[in-house]
């Protein structure tokens, strides 16, 4: 092979696999149902969230807080590609559609008084100054993804500390 060739088709074949690595997020539709519960994100409140792998279809939850908990998972084994959460300084709470952000770089406000889909939830925002107005009129604490524990994102509902059961 004459090397202007090779550069040619080692480019070529570098620019297919970063490809691989482009993963835009999905819009959710009245039939999207939650990888961990089967629940359809459109009947629920607060932000959703979306993990897509290298193989496979991406995995959609219907809170922010299940998404952690699956990424958080020491056994999760699938390689990630991209994760997606929705930006609450644009969505509408209620019923949020669209206006998706990368959640690796989102500003997230843990222990407000607002509740998602499966109660106390982890809002998102693509600004920072969006999640400090949103900590002064709902309460809670900014934090970045990095800061989000395993504990933050437990899914028992606080049943296996529950003394009384």
């Amino acid at each position: 092979m004459n090397k202007p060739i090779e550069i040619v088709f080692i480019a070529v074949l570098l620019t297919g696999c970063s490809a691989d690595h482009q993963s835009p997020p999905q819009e959710i539709t009245a039939e999207t149902a939650c990888a961990l519960d089967g629940m359809l994100l459109a009947d629920y409140p607060g932000p959703k969230a979306q993990i897509h792998y290298d193989q496979d279809d991406p995995d959609f939850f219907c809170d922010t807080v299940e998404m952690f908990s699956i990424y958080t998972r020491p056994e999760q084994q699938k390689r990630i590609v991209a994760i997606y959460t929705q930006d609450m300084g644009k969505a509408d709470w209620t019923k949020p559609q669209g206006h998706w952000i990368d959640a690796k770089t989102a500003f997230y406000v843990a222990y407000s008084r607002r509740m998602g889909s499966m109660g106390p939830t982890l809002g998102a925002f693509a600004r920072e100054e969006d999640a400090r107005a949103f900590v002064k009129e709902h309460g809670g604490e900014v934090l970045r993804f990095d800061q989000v524990t395993p504990a933050m994102t437990t899914l028992d509902g606080g049943v296996v500390h529950d003394e009384r059961m």
